[in-house]
Order: C-alpha cells, then sequence, then structure tokens
C-alpha cells in the first residue's frame, strides 16, 4: 500500500520523466542495435576487421566525448532557460556551442586525415590492424563535422521539449547507416565489397543524412532555428557561464571517455584476442545501458527546466526519484547483459582464448552497469542539471587518472597478470568513487538555479 500511495503521490513527476526518458531510451535502443548489426556484419569479414574498426573507434570516441561534453555545456543552461521560457537566450547558447563544435571536429578531421597511423599505434603495434584502422579513420573523418553540428541542434531540441524529434532524427540516421553499412561491406547493388572502410563511409554518409534532417526541421521553426549566425557574435556573460559550466562538463566527459580509451589500448597490447573480445563486450554492454542512460538523460533535462523556473525542492525531489530509477534500470541492464551471454558465444567468429574471454567480461558487465547507471544519472544528469560540473570533473580525474588507469598498467605490464584479473581490475572504477558521488548528492549543494535576469542585449 505503501508503495503504492508512493506513486499516486508523485504521479505527475513519473508521468514527465516518461516523456522525456522514453523516446531517448528508443534512440539508446535504436542506436546500440544498429552497432550490434555493425559487428553482425563484420563478423563475416574477420576477427581482424572487428578488432581494427574498435580500436579506430576508440579514437574517434574521444572526439564524440568532446562534442558530448559541449552538449550537456549547452543542455544546462538551454534546460534551464527553458524553464524560464527564455527561447532567444537558447538561440545564443546554440551558437556558443557551434562554434566549439566545429573546432573540435575540424581538428578531428584533419588528425585523422594526415596521421592516422600514428594514432592507430597508440592503440596496438599489430601491422594488420593499424592498416585496416588508417583507412577507416581517412573515410570517417567528414563525418565529424556533420555528426558534430547535429549534436548541438539535437541537444537543443530535447532540451526545449522537442525529445521525440531529437530522437526520429538519430533514428533516420542510425537506420541509414544498417543500410549503407550493408550495401558497403558486403557489395550490394554492384558497389565494391570494402569491408572496414564500408562501415567508415556509411557512418559519414548516415551523419550527413542526420545533418539533412536538422536542417528541415529547422525550417519547420520548433521554436529555436539551426543558425549559424549566433556562431559570430559576442555575448560575454553567457560565454562566461558557458565556459565555467561546460568547461569542466568537457573535462569529465575527455578523462572519462580517454581513460575508456587507455582501456583498449592497454587490452590491444596485451592480446589481440583480448582486444577482439573487449570489441563485442562494448556493443553487449552498450544494448545493457539504453535505459541507463536514458534516465541519466533525462535527469539533466527535467531537473534543469525544475531547477530553471525556481523550484528548488521539487527539483531535489524529483532527482531523488530519477536515483531510485537509475538503481532499477542498472540491475535490469544487468539482467539484459545475461540474457544475450549464450547468442552472443555462439554468434562471434572468435578464437577459443577470445571466446573465453568474452564470456568472462560479460559476466563482469552484468554487475558492472548498476554502478554506470547510478553515476551516468548523478554526475552526467542531476549534478549537471544544477551547474554543477566540476565536483564529476575532479572526481572522475582522480578515479580514472589516479586510481583505475596506474592500477591496469602495474596489472597488465609491470606485475603481468593474466587478461581477466586485468578486466576485473578496470571494472572497480564505476563503484569506487560511490561514497563521494553520494555524498555530494545528499548534501543538495549542486541544486542552483544558474539563469540570468537580465535582457539577451546584456548578455
Amino acid at each position: 500500500m505503501r508503495f503504492t500511495s508512493y506513486i499516486r503521490s508523485n504521479k505527475e513527476i513519473y508521468k514527465n520523466i516518461w516523456i522525456v526518458a522514453f523516446p531517448i531510451i528508443l534512440q539508446n535502443v535504436i542506436d546500440a542495435a544498429v552497432n550490434s548489426v555493425d559487428v553482425l556484419m563484420l563478423n563475416s569479414v574477420g576477427q581482424s576487421a572487428i578488432s581494427a574498426a574498435s580500436l579506430a573507434n576508440s579514437m574517434v570516441s574521444i572526439f564524440f566525448m568532446f562534442l558530448y561534453g559541449i552538449g550537456t555545456g549547452i543542455a544546462m543552461l538551454a534546460a534551464q532557460y527553458y524553464g524560464k521560457g527564455d527561447f532567444k537566450t537558447i538561440e545564443i547558447v546554440e551558437g556558443i556551442g557551434l562554434k566549439f563544435a566545429v573546432i573540435v571536429a575540424v581538428i578531428g578531421m584533419v588528425l585523422c586525415l594526415t596521421i592516422p597511423g600514428v594514432l592507430m599505434n597508440i592503440y596496438t603495434s599489430d601491422k594488420e590492424l593499424i592498416a585496416l584502422g588508417e583507412r577507416y579513420l581517412m573515410f570517417i573523418s567528414p563525418g565529424l563535422l556533420f555528426w558534430a553540428i547535429s549534436a548541438v541542434y539535437t541537444s537543443i531540441l530535447r532540451c526545449i521539449g522537442k525529445v521525440s524529434t531529437s530522437t526520429v532524427l538519430e533514428a533516420v540516421a542510425l537506420i541509414s547507416n544498417v543500410i549503407l553499412n550493408a550495401i558497403f561491406i558486403f557489395g550490394l547493388f554492384g558497389v565494391p565489397r570494402l569491408g572496414v572502410v564500408g562501415v567508415a563511409i556509411a557512418t559519414s554518409l548516415s551523419r550527413l543524412i542526420q545533418l539533412i534532417g536538422c536542417i528541415i526541421v529547422s525550417m519547420n521553426h520548433p521554436g529555436v532555428s539551426l543558425t549559424f549566425r549566433t556562431m559570430f557574435e559576442k555575448h560575454r556573460l553567457l560565454e562566461k557561464d558557458f565556459f565555467s559550466m561546460a568547461l569542466p562538463a568537457i573535462g569529465n566527459d575527455m578523462v572519462w571517455g580517454l581513460a575508456f580509451s587507455a582501456y583498449s589500448g592497454i587490452l590491444g597490447h596485451m592480446e589481440s584476442d583480448a582486444v577482439a573480445a573487449y570489441s563485442i563486450v562494448n556493443v553487449v554492454r552498450n544494448l545493457g545501458c539504453v535505459m541507463c542512460y536514458g534516465i541519466g538523460a533525462a535527469a539533466g533535462i527535467i531537473v534543469g527546466q525544475i531547477l530553471g523556473r525556481g523550484d528548488r525542492e521539487e527539483g531535489i525531489k524529483t532527482a531523488h526519484i530519477l536515483l531510485r530509477l537509475a538503481v532499477i534500470t542498472g540491475i535490469l541492464g544487468g539482467l539484459i547483459v545475461l540474457a544475450i551471454i549464450p547468442f552472443a558465444m555462439n554468434k562471434a567468429s572468435l578464437t577459443p582464448t577470445a571466446l573465453d574471454y568474452l564470456k568472462f567480461m560479460l559476466l563482469i558487465n552484468t554487475y558492472y552497469i548498476s554502478g554506470t547507471s547510478v553515476n551516468t544519472c548523478l554526475i552526467g544528469g542531476v549534478f549537471r542539471a544544477g551547474g554543477d560540473s566540476k565536483f564529476g570533473f575532479k572526481c572522475d580525474t582522480i578515479d580514472m587518472w589516479v586510481y583505475a588507469i596506474p592500477l591496469s598498467l602495474i596489472a597488465a605490464f609491470v606485475l603481468k597478470l593474466p587478461v581477466k584479473v586485468v578486466y576485473f581490475l578496470m571494472c572497480t572504477d564505476e563503484f569506487v568513487k560511490w561514497p563521494w558521488v553520494f555524498k555530494h548528492f545528499y548534501s543538495h549543494k549542486w541544486a542552483k538555479n544558474i539563469t540570468r535576469n537580465r535582457d539577451v542585449e546584456e548578455l
């Protein structure tokens, strides 16, 4: 009875969470499904193709984390200004985000086109994997620019209540990616069989299709247009707010993303079988995390909107409900991974050693996802909703680069421990920071209204 009355008393909050979270979860499901299809398609090409694409994507993911950090920095401001009803300021925030996203994308393009071999050498010394990865990076490089612009605009759409529109745009890109992958990998309709290169071309083209979709949506005036005009305007106070909040968020996502990239490098320099298993584990793990990431993204938007309209107590109450949901989705995510294990073991074209690693790593993820779910909701969602991105940056810097990475390096190359032991130690990172994360959450210091009460011209 108590549980039933609790649900009834918070019915409106759960309704709002569902409206925001469900489209994002659906988007994550499509994204994870597409990645799974990519791996299944490359599975027919061979273990080297899977490994090379996985390692090359470790480099691409660094640029993605930059863009994701910019997107969350935008969301921190945009969600609160939406709660305040200030669309004109949101458009200015969009322009600030576009400026920095385009700069990051251009840097990524130049690096992928000019020194792809150097980038691949960071992750592996295997000449076959380096050669395949070089070509992958060169052909995916244009997609970084398309992706950067789309990422900023879809982030804005989510913050202004157009979550479903953002999800449709992402779904179109991802479904296009699957179709194009099939064409370029298998050589359909007279197209040459391109293997790993085909995956890169398909990804770039699908992101171009998504950008075209963003332009079409913008032309229908959804509330905030995709405009490049504000990129070149000066708004001193808003830029100051963006830097003070977005830079720690970008730094947070970078130290976290670089750490996972370093994990790939550590395993890549240990055994090729380990990196092949790890590439499949990442796909399965993403399937298990679809609900977790949805709750985390919803937390940043919903709590931010509530705090932006000045209702601190309601924001705190909603954050506590979201934390409970994060615990539940973490458990459900682990069960999803457990259910996928038999299928993954039967379908993966790996060596016996790689299959053994695969099973062990997947079993670790049945509980590891719970840590990811809670931390994503609090660090990536709730804290940033109140403009508090510095805590996450400090927390993840210490956790990943003072604890997890040194521990993994020592275990792998000094103590020369087995792959399974090294991977187990890597997967302690999410739980080590829990005492500090929960202490900060229950202090409620993160619950702040960060909007400014001035005219746009003054900002």
